[in-house]
C-alpha cells in the first residue's frame, strides 16, 4: 500500500499567508504554553525500528504525514470570512459533536462570525434544489452534542460540482468542511478541483466519518468506538438468549460493508462470540469444516453458540446475474445474516436436530446513538484541527489520526480505497484467540497456503 501512495503526501495549500494567528501560542519550550506547529513536522508512517532502518540512508524521504495543529501564519483573515459545513452519507455517532466543535472553534478562537450549515448533504449545496443553508453560531449548536444523528440532515449521491461551487462563491465561503466517508471525500476532492480550475480562493477540508473504520491512513474514524462498544451489548444479549435455551443459537449481524473492524472489535470486547465472520475472509457453509457442522458440533458440546457476522461477509455464497449499486455507488449486498439463519434452520430441520435461533440486527439503532465520551473527545480534536488547517490555507485534505497524532492527509491518497482487517495481523489473531474458531471456516485445505 505504501508504494505509489507515498509518492505524494504533500498537502495542497492556497497561495499566500498574510495573517497572524489570534491563538496565543508560542515556540518556546517550558513556558507552560502550547506551541505552534510547523509544516516541517511529520508523523512517520511506521515508527518501528525495522521500517526506520530501511530508510536511514534517505531519511528525509521516509514515508510520513504532515503533523496537524495550530499554524502561526494564516492564509485567511478569520474575522472577514465565511465558512460552510456539510454532512453526507449514513448517520454515525458524533456528527453533531464535530459540527459543534467546528462552530465553537471558529467563533471563540478565530472570531469568525459567519458559518453556514448546508442541509441534507451535497443536495443542499445546490441552490436550485431549494434547500437554503442555515446560520450556525454557538447558541444554535449549544446542546447538539447530546443528540445522535446530524442536525443538518444528510443525503447520499452526487450533485453537480459546478453548481455546488457556484453556491460557495455566491455565499462568499472561504472554507468548506465536509464530514463524511469515502463517497463524501470523493465529492470533496471534485469540489476542490473545480475550485482550483476556477482559480477561486476556497479551502476544502474533510473530516472522516465512517463507523466501518475503513478509511486508509487513518487509525480510526469518529463513531467507530461508539459503534463497536454498543455492538457489544447486542452480542451479550445474543449470548444470554442462546444460553437460555437448549441448543440455543444467537446470530448478530453488524455493520461492515467491506471491512470487518466493528464485528472483530465488538467480538473481542464481548468475549462471548464463538464464530466471527468478516468480508476479508471467505467461509463455507457445507462440509466437515463448514460453518453448519462447526455450529452443530459446538451445540453438542456446549449447548449454545453465538455467531457474529459483518454485513459484507460471505457475499461469495450468493448467486448473482448482475451486481446492483446504491445511489452512492456502493455494491448492494445480499443479507448474509438472514442467509445464515435460514441455512442453519434448513440443515438442522433436515437432520431433526433440536435448536432455537435468536436473530439480532442493531445496525440502525447504533448509527443513531450519541457518541460515548472517548468518541466525543476525538470529535472535538478532529474539529479543532480541521479549523486550524483551513485557516492556514490547507486544502483538498482530510484530518487523519496516525500513530497517536493528528495528521493532514491528501484526499487523493485515501479516496477510492478501503482499509481492511489483515487476516495475518494481531487484530484478527485476537479474534481467533478469543473465539477459538478455526483460522479458516471451510474445507479448502489449500486456502491457508494460498494466503500466506
Amino acid at each position: 500500500m505504501i508504494q505509489g501512495v507515498f509518492d505524494n503526501t504533500q498537502v495542497k495549500e492556497l497561495k499566500g499567508k498574510m495573517y497572524k494567528s489570534p491563538l496565543p501560542l508560542s515556540y518556546r519550550n517550558d513556558d507552560l504554553v502550547a506551541d505552534f506547529v510547523t509544516d516541517e513536522e511529520r508523523v512517520i508512517f511506521d515508527p518501528s525500528k525495522k521500517f526506520v532502518k530501511q530508510h536511514l540512508e534517505n531519511f528525509d524521504k521516509i514515508p510520513s504525514f504532515e503533523l496537524a495543529g495550530v499554524r502561526d501564519a494564516l492564509h485567511f483573515d478569520p474575522s472577514r470570512i465565511s465558512c460552510g459545513i456539510v454532512t453526507c452519507g449514513g448517520l454515525c455517532p458524533g456528527i453533531n459533536n464535530v459540527i459543534r466543535g467546528i462552530v465553537n472553534e471558529l467563533h471563540y478562537w478565530y472570531k469568525c462570525r459567519t458559518v453556514y450549515g448546508f442541509r441534507y448533504g451535497f443536495r443542499g449545496m445546490v441552490k436550485a434544489n431549494g434547500i437554503p443553508p442555515v446560520k450556525l453560531d454557538p447558541a444554535a449548536v449549544g446542546d447538539i452534542h447530546l443528540k445522535g444523528g446530524t442536525v443538518l440532515g444528510s443525503s447520499r449521491g452526487q450533485q453537480d460540482t459546478g453548481l455546488i461551487v457556484d453556491q460557495l462563491e455566491e455565499l462568499g465561503i472561504s472554507i468548506l468542511f465536509t464530514i463524511g466517508g469515502d463517497g463524501t471525500m470523493k465529492g470533496a476532492m471534485d469540489i476542490s478541483r473545480e475550485i482550483e480550475r476556477r482559480g477561486a480562493d476556497i479551502s476544502v477540508i474533510g473530516i472522516p466519518k465512517t463507523i466501518d473504520n475503513d478509511i486508509v491512513f487513518v487509525d480510526h474514524t469518529f463513531g467507530y468506538q461508539t459503534a463497536f462498544s454498543s455492538a457489544v451489548e447486542a452480542i451479550n444479549a445474543a449470548h444470554v438468549e442462546s444460553k437460555g435455551a437448549y441448543n440455543g443459537i444467537g446470530i448478530v449481524k453488524l455493520m461492515g460493508r467491506d471491512s470487518g473492524y466493528i464485528t472483530a472489535a465488538a467480538s473481542i470486547a464481548s468475549g462471548d462470540a464463538n464464530f466471527v465472520l468478516i468480508p476479508e475472509i471467505p467461509f463455507e457453509m457445507e462440509g466437515e469444516r463448514g460453518l453448519l457442522n462447526l455450529v452443530r458440533t459446538r451445540l453438542e458440546e456446549k449447548k449454545h453458540a453465538v455467531i457474529v457476522v459483518a454485513e459484507g461477509a460471505g457475499q461469495e455464497l450468493f448467486r448473482r446475474d448482475h451486481v446492483e449499486h446504491d445511489i452512492s455507488g456502493n455494491v448492494i449486498h445480499s443479507d448474509i445474516g438472514l442467509y445464515i439463519k435460514d441455512r442453519i434452520k434448513a440443515d438442522f430441520d433436515r437432520l431433526d436436530f433440536e435448536y432455537t435461533i435468536k436473530y439480532i440486527d442493531p445496525s440502525y439503532m447504533i448509527r443513531s446513538l450519541p457518541p460515548i465520551p472517548i468518541d466525543s473527545l476525538f470529535c472535538s480534536n478532529l474539529a479543532q484541527n480541521a479549523v486550524h488547517a483551513g485557516m492556514a490555507g490547507k486544502t483538498e485534505m482530510l484530518v487523519g489520526y496516525w500513530n497517536g497524532k493528528f495528521t493532514h492527509v491528501p484526499l487523493s491518497s485515501v479516496t477510492g480505497k478501503r482499509k481492511k482487517v489483515d487476516p495475518e495481523g494481531d487484530f484478527w489473531l485476537g479474534v481467533i484467540l478469543s473465539t477459538g474458531q478455526p483460522r479458516y471456516i471451510g474445507n479448502d485445505t489449500n486456502y491457508l497456503l494460498r494466503t500466506r
